[in-house]
């Protein structure tokens, strides 16, 4: 049948759909509603449907069973708030100030800029509804906030983590806000963010208009407590909340569970206000994991750009345009999401600003085949630089350089340096003129990373370079 391809069927019937179920539900298909739940040093294997075999994540899983479940997601950082601000802005971390912090601390007294646009900002002037329930951490000074960056409304905490129970920041001081004034809450704190979140979709819902709900869960950062730890919040009360000698596996896998049930409440809650169909749903993370996290098949983790600290677990489901229980071996990173989004949502990167990212919906709905892709990295903590191109990754840490064929040997084990010059003075130079269009690194910026003292299997590690 010609002329007929895969989107047009399903743009057909979408637009049938809507012109049958009335005005309210034709506006509701042509800009679906946005959930956009992001998880805090989530490991790439840690959740069942990535092939964790410890932990059931069932509603995790369930957006993986109605959508598309990526398996080559990389995070823009391997660290928290530089990758909000690629979210945020769609665009490479490093050509913001604010995101040449790794990461934001309390002593940071910027921000985004007032004038860069921002993914909840061009969605609101696109007739969204938005709120932020749980974590900002891209400036704690007021002026700087959530609702000064596109957000209607903000329910959360805006610095980099908080403890479950007592809610205050690694600063000792209280960090829990409703918009811009600080409050007190009795409760867990994902159970709370979940709770908050089911009330948005709830009321945006009702509102006739399309919502944007970004849910950021502090889940499974530490501090290492899950409902059952109390005394432990006692215990570490007054400190920077990073307790080296507290945590396990067990007490890991309880909090990952507690953000999956909260996510389940957020899925059935779409489902009880009959717009389930017409939402879009994004699971991912915002850098590799921590501590107990399992990145299998790699190796690293948060703080370091070997796979393990930057790839991501990163599921997308819209019922009604993307095929369920789809995997997609696209490579895509954090700053695709802005122009995906806004694509679905109808509108467009502000062109003063264009995104350093992709919409992924034309390879996403069968319109546009997989390719490949290139993206970029630097981390000052032990000087380390990356560089995928194709299957191929350069990499440096301090003073060493490496090539790695990552799809072949996604452990990093196999150095084609001297194998394969050619290539790997290419990436290097080519790395080299990316690098020269951002912003310099900063000697005054923080870099966080890990040393032997603090992690066994960081033995050699000591004193950063470049610190």
């Amino acid at each position: 049948m010609a002329g007929i391809t895969r989107r047009r069927v399903l743009g057909s019937a979408a637009a049938g759909a809507a012109a049958f179920a009335g005005p309210r539900a034709a506006r509701a298909a042509e800009r679906p509603n946005i959930v956009f739940i992001m998880a805090d040093d989530l490991g790439y294997a840690d959740v069942a449907c990535y092939g964790r075999p410890d932990l059931a994540t069932p509603h995790i899983d369930r957006i993986a069973a109605r959508g598309v479940r990526f398996t080559q997601g990389y995070a823009n950082s391997a660290v928290c708030s530089a990758t909000r601000t690629a979210l945020i802005t769609g665009r490479y971390q490093y050509r913001l100030p604010v995101g040449l912090e790794e990461p934001v601390t309390t002593r940071f007294a910027g921000g985004l800029p007032a004038d860069h646009p921002t993914l909840p900002g061009l969605l609101r002037q696109a007739g969204y509804r938005t709120a932020l329930v749980g974590k900002w951490h891209l400036g704690s000074v007021q002026d700087y906030g959530p609702l000064q960056r596109g957000y209607d409304q903000f329910w959360g905490f805006r610095g980099g983590t908080i403890d479950y129970f007592s809610h205050r920041g690694t600063d000792d001081k209280p960090d829990l806000w409703d918009g811009d004034v600080r409050i007190e809450e009795v409760g867990y704190a994902t159970h709370l963010l979940g709770h908050r979140a089911v009330e948005t979709i709830a009321a945006s819902a009702k509102a006739g208009r399309p919502f944007f709900l970004s849910l950021h869960f502090n889940a499974p950062h530490w501090p290492w407590e899950t409902p059952d730890d109390e005394a432990e919040s006692r215990r570490i009360a007054g400190s920077n909340l990073r307790h080296f000698d507290g945590g396990t596996q067990a007490t890991y896998r309880r909090i990952v569970a507690e953000m999956d049930t909260q996510i389940g409440r957020v899925l059935d809650a779409l489902e009880a206000n009959g717009v389930a169909e017409d939402t879009i749903v994004v699971f991912t993370s915002d850098n590799g994991g921590e501590r107990f996290s399992d990145t299998w098949p790699f190796t690293g983790r948060k703080t370091e750009l070997l796979e393990g600290g930057l790839r991501i677990p990163a599921i997308v489901s819209w019922p009604r345009r993307l095929k369920a229980g789809a995997v997609s071996a696209q490579p895509m990173i954090t700053m695709d999401w802005l122009p995906t989004l806004l694509s679905a949502a109808g509108a467009a990167p502000d062109p003063a600003y264009p995104s350093d990212g992709i919409d992924l919906l034309p390879i996403l709905g069968g319109a546009a085949p997989e390719r490949p892709r290139t993206f970029h990295w630097r981390y000052r903590a032990n000087a380390q630089a990356a560089m995928r191109d194709g299957d191929l990754k350069y990499l440096k840490i301090r003073d060493q350089t490496f090539l790695f064929d990552v799809v072949a040997d996604p452990l990093e084990r196999g150095n084609l340096k001297a194998r394969r010059p050619e290539e790997f003075s290419r990436l290097q130079s080519a790395w080299n003129a990316w690098n020269a269009t951002m912003l310099p690194e900063r000697g005054d910026s923080f870099s966080e990373t890990y040393t032997g003292a603090q992690l066994a299997d960081h033995f050699g590690a000591g004193a950063p370079a470049g610190k």
